[in-house]
């Protein structure tokens, strides 16, 4: 009966033993779970406040601006257009009308008259 005795409280003993462990090591994933989920939020809040700057930064105005300042961009006009064809040849450029010539001689008597569309 005696063996029987000490035999429950090993037992017992065990078991308590085993118990603190398994309470200690509940403790510990308990810590570490809020200590993630504090990071989590807080990379939750870098992202978002990183998204608006990202938005803040990308504005068609603010983009134009440092495009003409820092990198000298200009707005495009038909006259520093260049064209290119799929073969690779360069359309010339929108020019302004030419000059009336000069001599009367090299004008036509009459100009014909001009129909208009229907």
């Amino acid at each position: 009966m005696v063996r029987l005795n000490l035999l429950l409280l090993l037992a017992v003993l065990a078991s308590a033993i085993y118990l603190v462990h398994t309470q200690y090591l509940s403790r510990q994933l308990f810590t570490e779970l809020h200590r993630v989920q504090q990071e989590t939020r807080r990379l939750e809040l870098e992202r978002d406040r990183l998204e608006v700057e990202k938005r803040a930064q990308a504005t068609p105005l603010r983009v134009e601006r440092l495009a003409k300042e820092q990198l000298k961009m200009r707005t495009t006009t038909p006259a520093i257009t260049q064209y290119v064809r799929a073969d690779g040849t360069v359309i010339p450029a929108v020019a302004a009308p030419a000059a009336a010539p000069a001599t009367p001689a090299a004008r036509p008597a009459a100009a014909p008259a001009r129909r208009s569309a229907p």
